[in-house]
């Protein structure tokens, strides 16, 4: 039958002892002017911009995590929903450009996350236990508010402690074929709430 592209970006589904995720995520916060949109299932990292801080110091400020060139991309979390204020219930589709929000992050660097590959690459079964790269292979999705980050596919899998996500397994889901546009169960590698050495990825990040 084969993989389809429809891209949902990193979708939390369980911790590493098995049990299900829990749920649980960290209020955060977007500054007005922080320009890029932001999705369901967007990888983000601390925002270390002194004019994006949340004013009121109760909420971390984030932004958008994605790899460019060869440079390490630590992540803080990953969004699951998009709010217009604090109050839960005032619930967006997508953050709008430029404007004041509050996104809901799963942080827990234990929780594994599916997330389908941008079909470029040739999938194979040496990948499980490699790293691999993020990249935005499509845009966010208006409709649904799911974003378009994917497992970097054509930037093979490899040892390199760099590269923000590792790969666990092919993700046992019905339709889902060791294939271009594979769905892939994953860890993130470079979690900034974990000191992993790896440059960029240290507890305590200056504002500037």
């Amino acid at each position: 039958m084969g993989n389809t592209a429809n891209y949902f970006g990193l979708r939390p589904v369980k911790h590493i002892n098995g049990s299900s995720w829990n749920g649980l995520t960290e209020k955060c916060y977007v500054g007005a002017t922080y320009a890029p949109l932001l999705y369901i299932g967007d990888p983000v990292m601390i925002n270390n911009a002194l004019a994006d801080s949340d004013a009121t110091a109760l909420h971390t400020s984030v932004e958008l995590s994605i790899p460019i060139a060869t440079t390490a991309a630590p992540i803080y979390g990953v969004i699951t929903s998009i709010c217009s204020s604090e109050d839960i219930a005032d619930k967006w589709v997508k953050k709008p450009a430029s404007t004041e929000a509050y996104v809901n992050v799963c942080v827990d660097p234990t929780v594994i996350y599916h997330i389908r590959d941008d079909g470029l690459g040739a999938p194979a079964a040496t990948w499980p236990f490699l790293n691999a790269w993020l990249i935005q292979a499509a845009a966010g999705n208006a409709l649904t508010g799911l974003s378009g980050v994917a497992l970097d596919g054509a930037n093979v899998p490899a040892t390199t402690q760099t590269f923000p996500v590792t790969i666990i397994r092919l993700a046992n889901l019905p339709d889902n074929e060791m294939d271009d546009n594979a769905i892939w169960e994953v860890l993130i590698n470079t979690h900034q709430l974990l000191n992993g050495g790896v440059a960029g990825n240290v507890l305590g990040v200056a504002k500037g």
